[in-house]
């Protein structure tokens, strides 16, 4: 790994000629990238990919031009004089007690906590719900730069033995160990090459079950993740013993991952295809000898989310023939469709999770993507509401069925993430833990709103900003979407946001078709052949906030990560007129390759297959790499970008920007930032993550001449 190891200070010639910022006239002076002559036909098209030589993330020629790009960048915001008042705020703000929501095993409650700036969060237990509690587990003292980080905790039901899983850098992959809860020591157990993973213990405590593909062939970060396999490793052995339970070698992309009923009688086995919403649910019953596989539901045509059982009796979440969702009984003895028992019927809104606890079922729901949780008993009967404290997002609601207690979180724009306890008995509700924040929820209100979109469909969009905003059309706007894999955009408190509003900028958040606001036609309108209508909405979203004078072109920014980075990118290149500012963070920029790489395979359930005739054109006219326009004036943009992303993988900010920058024919700054030691995001330590903040809002505060104060 050359750029992803150290930083390379020699500038090869013929790769570029400067990096300096032109002080004086406002105007960059970029790399000038090398352009190669590479051209490749695909069904018949002859498709240029001048920039391919930065797929090389390994090379010399790479690792230099990432450090100029970072140079150009760096000396650029840090030339802005409010960046380090912005970094000042987030630090202050960013400096209170964050909880996760706790849950029980053996009498004992776990749950992290950050103190306010560690830079990862702290694994705790207590055996009391208000006992002094003890760390389990501090990721803060495996890596001086704080980036290891806690992938996922998985307690035996005793309490006693807890398997978790560290990543490294920003990384998918994870390194599993073993912890003995009582003497807070490791066993000798290490596990490797884990993704998309988790770990179902067998009741006795022996060993648990977890997913892991083999070891990548070449880069690790850049290699095609496939054939993955469910394992099931015996505590006190090797790794390399661990038996397949479950694979499908003439399968390549078909994914597995079990777990334990809490009777400890069956393995419960999901066998899903990429990021396709479906999946085959098979089991095993562990009772005896040597279990046999029972292929339950093997059709693969719908979502089925095993929720707990009653002996042979099944509870599953599923859209079939429900596509906003419903829970259902499947007895195993007697499986077919033709027998199977409606618990919760499909409901006008959608059904997006249930959990049994205490012999109820917790359902959520999303009204107009905001969260209403309703509490039914085992056969179906509605018993209560949970009472929320407003319109906002809750999740939780974890534990067994024998548990008289259970927690959950709720957050909204204005409201910092609290969490719960909720007595099952009594429909009860009281506080847990409630973060204290240094700023007055009160000086801000959130309203939603309803446009039409291009094609006439009505989309809702959540709007924030201070009491008292004058509609001038003078007001600094970001504008956030996602828009893809059946993932809804809910309302949630985020410290960064609240300085945004308190610079005086408005904050829109909008539920775009493509995202899971609304059940499974929602999604499809937004994915597949009708993708653009994702980019439509999003468009028609900043069109709106134009014309009902919340901002003005000039004024107004839209951001995005991952598939939201496609949409930033995608929309950038479509209407460049339309936009102040465009922040593409760790995006999907060349749609021709998204598939060459770890686990891009998995996407072409959103977005087709460019292997697929049928699907080459639509992805080529909506590419953002490929339709970047030469001699244009584009937006200023910020693209960003991780070293370390093995999800996205950074080459696609790394081509798209190349292209945007040899594109551009005006003085709006195209600039890449690309951190270290970072990935997709999850586990970034919370320095970096305020500084890559600071930098994103100090480039905002100068391409759309802001005036910001701060408290």
């Amino acid at each position: 790994m050359v750029f992803r190891r150290r930083i390379v200070c020699a500038v090869l010639i013929g790769v570029f000629v400067s990096s300096a910022l032109g002080q004086n006239s406002g105007a960059l002076a970029y790399p000038q990238t090398k352009k190669g002559d590479f051209v490749e036909e695909l069904h018949g098209v002859k498709v240029a990919d001048p920039y391919r030589w930065l797929e090389d993330l390994d090379s010399t020629e790479t690792a230099a031009w990432v450090k100029a790009q970072n140079d150009v960048t760096s000396a650029y915001l840090q030339a802005i004089p409010a960046r380090e008042k912005i970094q000042a705020r987030l630090t202050h703000l960013w400096d209170f007690e964050r909880y996760s929501t706790p849950f029980k095993e053996g009498g004992r409650y776990f749950y992290s906590k950050n103190d306010g700036l560690q830079p990862q969060s702290v694994i705790y237990f207590a055996d009391a719900l208000e006992a002094t509690p003890r760390v389990l587990i501090n990721p803060n003292e495996l890596s001086k730069d704080g980036t290891i980080a806690l992938g996922g905790l998985f307690v035996h039901e005793s309490g006693k033995l807890a398997a978790y899983a560290l990543a490294e850098a920003g990384s998918d992959w994870q390194h599993y160990k073993v912890r003995n809860i009582d003497t807070g020591e490791d066993l000798p157990d290490q596990l490797k090459w884990i993704k998309f993973s988790g770990a179902a213990w067998k009741k006795d405590g022996s060993g648990f079950y977890y997913s892991r593909f083999d070891e990548p062939k070449g880069d690790e970060l850049a290699a095609v993740n496939k054939y993955q396999k469910l394992c099931y490793h015996r505590l006190g052995t090797a790794q390399a013993a661990d038996p397949i339970i479950c694979q499908a070698p003439d399968q390549p992309e078909w994914g597995f991952g079990g777990g334990v009923t809490d009777d400890g009688r069956y393995l419960i086995v999901a066998v899903s295809q990429g990021s396709e919403r479906k999946n085959r649910v098979w089991y095993q019953d562990l009772s005896q000898p040597q279990p046999e596989t029972i292929k339950l539901l093997d059709e693969f045509d719908a979502q089925y989310n095993f929720i707990d059982n009653d002996g042979p009796v099944f509870w599953f979440f599923t859209d079939n023939v429900a596509p906003r969702g419903r829970l259902i009984a499947i007895d195993t003895r007697k499986p077919e469709k033709a027998n199977w028992q409606e618990i919760i019927p499909q409901s006008p809104e959608t059904l997006v999770a249930v959990s049994l606890v205490g012999e109820q079922f917790f359902a959520n729901y999303l009204k107009d993507a905001y969260t209403n949780s309703r509490v039914f008993d085992l056969t179906g009967r509605h018993l209560r509401d949970v009472e929320l404290p407003g319109i906002g997002s809750a999740g939780g609601f974890g534990g067994r069925r024998k548990d008289q207690e259970t927690f959950y979180s709720f957050t909204s724009f204005s409201y910092p993430t609290a969490i719960f306890r909720y007595d099952v008995a009594s429909g009860r509700s009281t506080v847990f833990r409630q973060p204290k924040v240094d700023f007055k929820p009160d000086e801000y209100e959130t309203k939603q709103v309803f446009y039409a979109s291009k094609d006439g469909t009505k989309i809702p969009m959540f709007i924030t900003h201070r009491t008292g905003l004058k509609l001038d059309g003078q007001n600094p706007t970001l504008l956030y979407g996602y828009g893809g894999f059946d993932s809804p955009q809910t309302p949630r408190f985020s410290v960064s946001r609240v300085v945004w509003m308190e610079m005086g900028g408005v904050y829109a958040v909008v539920n775009l078709r493509g995202g899971g606001e609304y059940g499974k036609a929602w999604h499809d309108a937004g994915r597949l052949k009708n993708k653009q209508n994702t980019f439509d909405d999003f468009i028609a979203a900043a069109e709106w906030l134009v014309a009902n004078d919340y901002t003005s072109t000039p004024k107004l920014a839209i951001q995005g990560g991952s598939n939201g980075g496609l949409l930033v990118a995608a929309c950038e290149v479509q209407r460049p007129d339309l936009f102040g500012a465009c922040l593409p963070i760790v995006g999907v920029l060349d749609m021709l390759r998204f598939h060459k790489s770890t686990i891009g395979w998995a996407w072409t359930s959103d977005y087709g297959s460019p292997d697929d005739a049928e699907f080459f054109p639509l992805l080529l006219k909506y590419s953002p790499l490929h339709n970047i326009r030469p001699a244009t004036c584009y937006p200023p943009t910020l693209a960003i970008t991780g070293d370390h992303d093995d999800r996205v993988v950074p080459w696609h900010t790394f081509k798209y920007i190349s292209a945007l920058q040899a594109a551009q024919n005006c003085d709006k700054p195209i600039l890449a930032r690309i951190e270290t030691r970072a990935g997709h995001g999850g586990g970034k330590p919370t320095q970096k993550t305020i500084e890559e903040i600071a930098d994103q809002y100090a480039f905002l505060v100068r391409v759309l001449r802001m005036n910001p104060s701060f408290p």
